[in-house]
C-alpha cells in the first residue's frame, strides 16, 4: 500500500528532434523506467513526439483522439501512472494547432488538457522564436488531480516567466506544479533554476520540469538539467547533461508544514494590491 503523505515523481529528460517515431520509442522506454523506480507521476518535456521547426511541428499536429494522446493513454493505463504527457502539437476542433499537455490517469482517461498560454515570441542569442506564427495561444488556467488527490497545476515552458499564472493555480489548490519545458541552452543556464526555485518558494509548491536537451535545429539547443524542486526551494533532483530519468519522493506533510509555519498564502491581502484600471496609459488588466 502506498503511503497516502508521500508521492513519487519522475521526470523525463529527452533530445526529441526530428524523428517522430524515434521519439515516440524513446518515449516509452523512459516512462516505463520511471514506472520501473516507482514514480507514480512522470512528466514528459515539452513537444516530445517532435521538437522541430514551427512549420514541421504544425503540420504535424493531431487530434485529440490520434496515436499521440492513444499512446500516452494506453502506456499510463498499462503501467498505473498519472501522466503528465508533456506537450504536442495538437490540431484542434478549428483546425488550429495548440501547444497542449495532457494529464492522463492510471485508468487510461484523460483527466486534464492544458493548451499553453504564453506563445514564445522571443529573441534569444541573436535567434529569433515565434511561437504564435504557427500555434494559436490557450486562455484557461487548468489544475487536475493525480489519482491519490494531489492537486497538479499545469503549464508549459515560457509560461515558467509569468509568475501570476502559478499564483492562480496555487490559489486554485495545486500543491505540485508541472512544467515541461524546452528551454533555451542560454535560458536554461542563466534563468532556469533561480525561475523554477521561486515559483515553488512563492507558491509553497512541488515544481516537476521536465526539460529537452540538445540540438534539434542548426543553432538551436535546449538546456537540460531537469529538476524536481520542493516547497522551500531544495533541489530535491537534477539531471546531468544527457537524456534520462530523474525521481524523487514529495513529502506532502512537509508541504502542509511550510503552509502552516510560513504561511504566505494566507497571509496575502489582494485589496491591497488590485490590478489598476490603468497606468499612465497602458491597460494592465490585459
Amino acid at each position: 500500500m502506498s503511503d497516502p503523505s508521500r508521492l513519487r515523481v519522475a521526470a523525463v529528460q529527452m533530445s526529441s528532434a526530428g524523428d517522430r517515431d524515434a521519439n515516440l520509442a524513446d518515449a516509452d522506454r523512459l516512462v516505463r523506467e520511471a514506472a520501473a523506480r516507482g514514480a507514480r507521476l512522470v512528466v514528459l518535456p515539452e513537444k516530445w513526439p517532435l521538437l522541430a521547426s514551427g512549420e514541421d511541428m504544425r503540420l504535424a499536429a493531431e487530434p485529440l483522439d490520434g496515436p499521440i494522446a492513444g499512446w500516452a493513454r494506453a502506456c499510463a493505463r498499462e503501467l498505473g501512472i498519472d501522466l503528465v504527457a508533456g506537450s504536442f502539437s495538437e490540431l484542434g476542433e478549428d483546425g488550429r494547432a495548440h501547444n497542449t499537455s495532457l494529464h492522463v490517469g492510471p485508468d487510461g482517461e484523460l483527466r486534464a488538457r492544458y493548451r499553453k498560454i504564453h506563445m514564445f515570441d522571443v529573441v534569444v542569442d541573436g535567434v529569433e522564436y515565434r511561437e504564435s506564427d504557427d500555434e494559436e495561444a490557450g486562455e484557461e488556467v487548468v489544475v487536475s488531480a493525480t489519482d491519490d488527490g494531489v492537486e497538479l497545476g499545469l503549464s508549459i515552458c515560457y509560461d515558467l516567466r509569468f509568475p501570476e499564472l502559478y499564483r492562480i493555480l496555487a490559489l486554485r489548490g495545486a500543491r505540485v506544479l508541472a512544467v515541461p519545458a524546452a528551454f533555451t541552452i542560454a535560458t536554461t543556464r542563466d534563468h532556469w533554476e533561480t525561475l523554477l526555485r521561486a515559483r515553488a518558494i512563492e507558491n509553497q509548491a512541488f515544481v516537476v520540469a521536465a526539460n529537452q536537451i540538445g540540438e534539434y535545429l542548426p543553432g538551436r539547443r535546449a538546456g537540460g538539467r531537469s529538476m524536481i524542486v520542493d516547497p522551500w526551494g531544495v533541489v530535491l533532483a537534477q539531471a546531468s547533461d544527457a537524456v534520462g530519468v530523474i525521481a524523487a519522493d514529495l513529502d506532502l506533510e512537509r508541504l502542509a508544514e511550510i503552509r502552516a509555519t510560513l504561511p504566505s498564502l494566507a497571509n496575502r491581502r489582494p485589496r491591497a494590491y488590485e490590478w489598476p484600471v490603468a497606468l499612465a496609459g497602458v491597460d494592465l488588466i490585459d
